[in-house]
């Protein structure tokens, strides 16, 4: 279903006082002056939105940004109402999947479209409706709540990339290729890339509606509550720049540790075929076949030679044994 909720709250006590559907939301705004709504749609359909645009007055480049499946995370002015769009992460089943949420904000009206994977608002709207005290400041509080929403559940995902990490740490650390291994890290990130562009925004956003603050729609008393996700927002910045740091160190290591395996697999084999060379070089001596060499005919010849052949391995086999090449 499209349309998720759609309700109509008091500023006075800060109480849902209507559910209505939504080509009413204008007559419900019309008869009380002190009402604001709150809507929440989910992948609406090209009709919804030409009425929802209708009913709330919406700027056509906001609506157009709307209907397109991926947008960049920004806020926009509009007169006196606001565009917001975040990107939302969520974990299904050990994978991250990354979705869109966009926010219209007025004097008098707040409403929510939601795109992709996202978790539900609904937490969010009891949350609110059960702080009544907060929800007299209007559309304003409900869009802290929101984009406060967006921002805690970065956490959980930033923390599954870092048990990800951990968990791997004894395959980081052999010194043989495993090409899943490195498959694992390209994927994790990939993913800390895709969810630091979906956070960094947010830091420019939280910054506009703090320093930037419009009475009508987000009044001064909230804004330490615009504060704090600022605040939280460099906190997951932070810890995904740390993470991303240990993974890109845990790559290079693993690479330098294949890489130092394979030099010993090559000093080996450079080894044995330094010792193999001894006895080959003897040998080819008399498999010439001339007919004056010397010791050709000696009576002791071949035990000599065999004799030679193998003090000489044995000689530069002792040598490269101290050397560690063996």
């Amino acid at each position: 279903m499209s349309v998720v909720n759609c309700a109509a709250y008091s500023r006075k006590t800060g109480k849902r006082v209507a559910e209505m559907p939504i080509d009413q939301v204008s007559e419900t705004l019309a008869a009380d002056s002190d009402n604001f709504v709150w809507v929440g749609l989910h992948e609406p359909g090209t009709e919804l939105m030409k009425l929802v645009q209708e009913e709330f007055g919406l700027h056509d480049l906001a609506v157009e940004d709307a209907s397109r499946a991926y947008q960049r995370p920004k806020l926009e002015a509009y007169g006196d109402s606001l565009f917001v769009v975040v990107r939302t992460a969520r974990l299904e089943q050990d994978d991250i999947s990354f979705g869109i949420t966009y926010i219209f904000l007025g004097p008098r009206y707040i409403l929510t479209i939601r795109q992709g994977a996202s978790l539900s608002y609904a937490t969010v709207r009891n949350q609110c409706e059960h702080n009544q005290k907060l929800m007299r400041h209007g559309p304003g509080y409900v869009l802290h709540a929101l984009l406060d929403f967006v921002v805690d559940n970065y956490f959980p995902v930033a923390d599954d990339m870092g048990a990800h990490l951990h968990a791997i740490e004894n395959e980081i650390f052999s010194d043989s290729f495993k090409k899943p291994t490195v498959r694992h890290l390209y994927d994790l990130k990939a993913d800390m890339v895709k969810l630091r562009l979906a956070v960094t925004p947010l830091q420019d956003i939280s910054s506009y509606l703090l320093n930037h603050p419009d009475e009508k729609l987000i009044p001064r008393a909230i804004l330490p509550y615009y504060r704090d996700i600022h605040d939280h927002v460099l906190r997951i910045l932070d810890a995904i720049d740390a993470q991303s740091e240990m993974l890109k160190v845990a790559m290079d290591v693993n690479m330098a540790l294949v890489t130092v395996g394979q030099n010993e697999i090559v000093k080996r084999l450079a080894s044995w075929a330094a010792i193999l060379a001894i006895p080959t070089m003897i040998a080819s001596f008399y498999g010439m076949n001339f007919d004056h060499m010397p010791e050709l005919h000696w009576h002791f010849g071949y035990p000599a030679t065999m004799t030679v052949m193998l003090l000489g391995c044995l000689w530069l086999f002792r040598r490269l044994k101290r050397a560690r090449w063996l």
